[in-house]
């Protein structure tokens, strides 16, 4: 990377058709390569967070996750279906509160922070499995990455780009077929079944230039303050989290 680069400080991403978020422009025009570029958002965050949760007494290392993303914070809405991002030194495992949105590090494509993270989960994946199933012939990273590729497939072929909340999912959910590790989610569910039932916060107004709205769809909207007018100063210093999508979001 050239010294002389722009930093990455800022992105702007839009809320794609598929619900997803996708990268439009960096600060950083050099060295990152927006094509295909995605980004996962707080929800998103805070889902793969606490499937990795899981894999703690596998041997996963919270160094390399952190390592794998770069956290940014909503700056300001700059067009419809459009917010810009500024960069954060918060760590990715302060999503939940500060609801930051990560983007994968893959500046350097072969050894990037990013695939050595892909590279790790694999691996503890794969000793999760057959720590946890008596397998007549142990699962092997190989079969693993083999599946994915195939089911990677046609999208490759359509020239589909693959988003990272969805290519980190399929290897934390990964399970060789004819086996299932739902009755362990039926157990985490019952232990739920005493408390209150979850629920997450609106997305609340962003300061914009246009006044435009992000269109509202059925896994999420802005929430519309009628007794506020905050302006984008006090927008930036505020605490306020950013909300989330909607529980019914097909993403997960």
């Amino acid at each position: 990377m050239a010294k002389i680069s722009p930093k990455l400080n800022w992105c702007k991403v839009r809320l794609g058709k598929d619900l997803n978020w996708w990268v439009c422009e960096t600060s950083d025009k050099v060295n990152w390569d927006i094509d295909g570029l995605s980004v996962i958002d707080p929800r998103q965050a805070a889902h793969m967070l606490e499937t990795l949760d899981g894999l703690k007494d596998y041997g996963l290392d919270e160094s390399i996750v952190e390592k794998a993303f770069i956290p940014f914070s909503i700056d300001k809405k700059t067009a419809k279906n459009e917010v810009r991002l500024v960069r954060t030194t918060d760590s990715p495992y302060d999503a939940d509160d500060q609801q930051l949105f990560l983007l994968p590090d893959t500046l350097d494509d072969e050894r990037s922070p990013y695939a050595e993270f892909l590279d790790h989960i694999t691996r503890i994946q794969v000793k999760m499995l057959n720590d946890t199933f008596h397998f007549e012939k142990d699962v092997a990273i190989d079969d693993l990455e083999e599946e994915i590729r195939e089911n990677y497939s046609n999208d490759y072929m359509e020239g589909r780009a693959m988003h990272a909340f969805h290519e980190v999912m399929d290897i934390l959910e990964y399970v060789p077929e004819g086996y299932s590790l739902e009755e362990d989610d039926d157990e985490e569910d019952e232990k739920r079944k005493s408390g209150d039932e979850e629920t997450y916060d609106e997305i609340e107004d962003l300061p914009d230039e246009d006044d435009e709205d992000l269109e509202e769809d059925d896994t999420m909207k802005w929430d519309d303050d009628d007794e506020e007018d905050d302006d984008y100063e006090d927008y930036r210093t505020r605490d306020d989290d950013l909300g989330s999508l909607d529980d019914d979001d097909d993403r997960y």
